[in-house]
């Protein structure tokens, strides 16, 4: 298993009636092994993993990995507020055959870093999966800081993280920790090709969801060290990553899924759908500014 290089955390697609779309999602899978998506990520925060019902998720992962079939890892998020409820999420991803769990930091009960540190040795103990650690402080209102991250790396079960914070000190932070047996990704597509500069293996993407092809060569020119290339990828696919920051995410990134005939563009609530503006103009331009490197009509 090697998780690196351009990762799409995925959207989750509803039907009309707010039910699963999974011929939508297929679609979405197909369009990312095409587009040259190096691992997917099913139900993390951008797949509204928190508005699935339990059936769902078990019903949008295996749909993933037969799909998959093995191309590309599947990375399931299991992060829960709770430890044996993370636990035991992480096992049932295991079962329908993910490839490594993605745990984020628990949310809303804000633990201490022993707290964050116990979670995470529990999960990697008796999830039965190889774990990458999730830190987004904007969302879960803790941080896992990186003297705790290092504390982590040592267990076997626990092979990298995805880091949210994206500070030039946080990313040379968590670079120092890169080791072969535990990864750094970045979670954040604005400062991807600066964190696989510095020493990042690769970064979970949200843009990833409408451009495969432009973040994977954003990623490929950071990965081999090519900084006037990376450079010049970033800067083409600027204006859409500015663009997707008019709402919370997944929804600006779901209003662009119609016009790529991979699902509707609704989220369940409490999210609400973008209305229409200024704000859905501008992502229509920045798609369509990338419109060669857009694969489905």
């Amino acid at each position: 298993m090697d998780i690196r290089g351009s990762i799409c955390a995925l959207a989750t697609p509803f039907a009309a009636d707010g039910s699963l779309d999974l011929p939508a999602f297929g679609r979405l899978l197909d369009y990312q092994l095409d587009g040259g998506t190096q691992a997917v990520v099913v139900a993390g925060s951008t797949g509204e993993a928190h508005m699935l019902e339990h059936d769902e998720f078990e019903r949008l992962l295996a749909f993933a990995v037969e799909r998959v079939a093995g191309r590309v890892p599947v990375v399931a998020g299991t992060g829960e507020a709770g430890t044996a409820r993370t636990v035991a999420q992480t096992r049932r991803a295991a079962t329908l055959g993910a490839d490594a769990a993605l745990v984020v930091a628990p949310y809303y009960v804000r633990p201490t870093q022993e707290g964050l540190r116990r979670h995470f040795l529990d999960v990697a103990e008796h999830g039965g999966l190889p774990v990458l650690l999730y830190n987004v402080p904007t969302r879960t209102a803790c941080d896992l800081l990186p003297e705790t991250v290092a504390q982590l790396r040592g267990h076997p079960a626990i092979v990298g993280i995805k880091e949210a914070v994206a500070t030039d000190e946080r990313i040379h932070a968590l670079a120092e920790l890169a080791r072969p047996d535990f990864v750094y990704l970045s979670g954040d597509d604005g400062t991807a090709g600066k964190a696989m500069l510095a020493g990042a293996a690769g970064t979970v993407s949200v843009v990833a969801n409408l451009v495969p092809q432009a973040f994977r060569a954003l990623c490929d020119a950071a990965a081999a060290g090519d900084r006037a290339a990376a450079v010049a990828a970033h800067d083409r696919l600027d204006p859409l990553v500015q663009a997707l920051n008019c709402a919370p995410n997944p929804i600006a990134v779901k209003a662009m899924l119609p016009a790529l005939g991979l699902g509707s563009a609704k989220p369940r609530l409490p999210l609400v759908e973008l209305a229409d503006g200024p704000d859905r103009i501008r992502l229509h331009e920045a798609l369509a500014a990338l419109a060669s490197l857009v694969a489905v009509a």
